[in-house]
């Protein structure tokens, strides 16, 4: 089945629709989350295993959900609604429940991005300039605790993206993501040029590009393998509808393999791009490169203060930092508004509205969660709001999500293969080879499995691999 709304947005170009789901895709998790995953599990073997798993498992899910996007003309709720051939099976139920990891994600991501915004503000102002290591740590620490910045932040966050969004899908969204990307890779491409030319940034890419067993023998090979395919679905965002989204609002001039390829593409290249400006500043100044998530916060504002023209550069690296996570703010808020206009008949001022209003009241325990609520530790120990959401978004939904996907594409019981298969490869380009079959239906979803087992018993029963 297929659902054809001659009255539904469009997007107004191809480039307007890789950009946006690109952009959706990149985000922290390329240059926040990667680079110190990368730096904690081996460099180049990481990278390595991380580009396998991306082409192995995060391709083939990434076109179905973009099939299920472009097929129905909807959500991923409304997806497994509309192209359920059995209305006896309520696929759209879990559906639902998946697609909740979207609002989720915001309940923590626009904080963090708040902290890149206020932390490219800072730079500018010279608020860091001549701190020691301890005093940067401090006024990492101090910033944390202070709920009238943290929530500032936060809400600047919301109601910027809330206004892309109110615009309108081309004038709002498509133009403002062009602008972020835009941005984006300009001041990557410096801040590179910039990294590459620091005294010992050899050691940095040789850490970063050649690999060394030795660099993996602290942790071992299959943390790392599994460390790897967490990052491969992290990265993408597949699973929850954010991705499907947008291939709701192409046409089918293009296969979506070829489609997949571009997309993933510029995902990857921000990504080692990214580790190209951290790296070589890490061994440049003597920073570990495994120094876990403080790395942006804290280790690289050390970094900047003793490098020459460090203010400028530390201000050019956290306004890139804030426009790869913008891309993914304003990607997400689009996700939730399609439902409300798609499901429940709102307007776009009315839905932009009702997601900003909501996501801005269900962000403050996140905000909060480092000061006015700091004694509240939801996993134990000294977990936050943020650890909480996180672990819910990335340690269920987007795995779990992403089998319900790879099932729903697969099963004679869902939309099926030749349906998903059809879909796929309408268009001109790369064809999605019908040979896969037993690997996407069987191997992939055991793999999937695999890694929210094992990701569970880390979590709950101390399970060390």
């Amino acid at each position: 089945m297929e659902n054809n709304d001659s009255s539904r947005e469009s997007l107004g170009s191809r480039l307007g629709f890789i950009l946006l789901t690109a952009g959706c895709a990149i985000g922290l998790g390329n240059i926040w989350r990667f680079p110190f995953i990368c730096g904690q599990y081996g460099g180049a073997i990481f990278v390595l295993i991380y580009l396998f798993f991306l082409i192995a498992l995060g391709m083939p899910v990434m076109v179905m959900e973009l099939s299920l996007g472009r097929a129905s003309r909807r959500n991923i709720y409304g997806a497994y609604k509309t192209l359920n051939p059995n209305p006896r099976l309520k696929w759209h139920y879990p559906g639902a429940v998946f697609f909740l990891g979207n609002i989720i994600l915001m309940m923590f991501y626009t904080t963090v991005t708040g902290w890149m915004i206020a932390y490219a503000l800072k730079f500018a102002a010279g608020s860091l300039s001549g701190l020691d290591a301890e005093g940067v740590g401090l006024h990492f620490n101090n910033f944390l605790a202070n709920p009238v910045a943290m929530a500032g932040f936060m809400l600047f966050t919301v109601a910027g993206s809330t206004a892309v969004c109110a615009i309108g899908l081309q004038k709002g969204v498509e133009r403002i993501t062009k602008f972020l990307m835009a941005s984006l890779f300009l001041l990557l491409i410096g801040l590179c040029l910039r990294a590459l030319f620091l005294p010992g940034a050899a050691e940095g890419l040789s850490f970063y590009l050649f690999p060394n067993p030795e660099s993996i023998r602290h942790v071992g090979l299959p943390l790392v393998i599994v460390e790897a395919m967490n990052q491969a679905f992290f990265t993408l965002s597949l699973g929850v509808g954010s991705i499907a989204i947008f291939g709701s609002y192409i046409d089918r001039s293009h296969t979506l393999p070829k489609e997949t390829l571009a997309i993933v593409a510029l995902d990857t290249l921000v990504a080692i791009l990214a580790g190209v400006i951290i790296f070589p500043a890490c061994f440049s100044f003597g920073v570990r490169p495994d120094s876990g998530p403080g790395l942006v916060f804290v280790s690289l504002p050390n970094v900047f203060n003793v490098m020459q023209g460090g203010r400028v550069w530390g201000t050019l690296f956290f306004l890139f930092m804030s426009a790869a996570a913008l891309t993914t703010v304003v990607a997400v808020f689009e996700n939730i508004i399609a439902f409300l206009i798609d499901e429940l008949k709102f307007s776009r001022l009315a839905a932009s509205l009702t997601t900003g209003i909501g996501i801005a009241v269900l962000s403050l325990p996140c905000a909060f969660g480092y000061n006015l609520l700091s004694g509240i530790h939801p996993l134990g120990g000294q977990s936050t709001f943020l650890d909480l959401e996180d672990y819910i978004v990335s340690g269920n939904l987007l795995p779990l999500g992403s089998l319900f996907v790879v099932l729903f594409c697969t099963s004679r019981y869902g939309w099926g293969w030749k349906n998903f298969l059809t879909e796929a490869n309408t268009g001109s380009g790369v064809r999605f080879p019908a040979a896969l079959r037993i690997y996407v239906a069987v191997v992939i979803p055991v793999l999937i499995l695999l890694l929210f087992s094992i990701g569970f018993a880390r979590q709950w029963f101390g399970f060390d691999i």
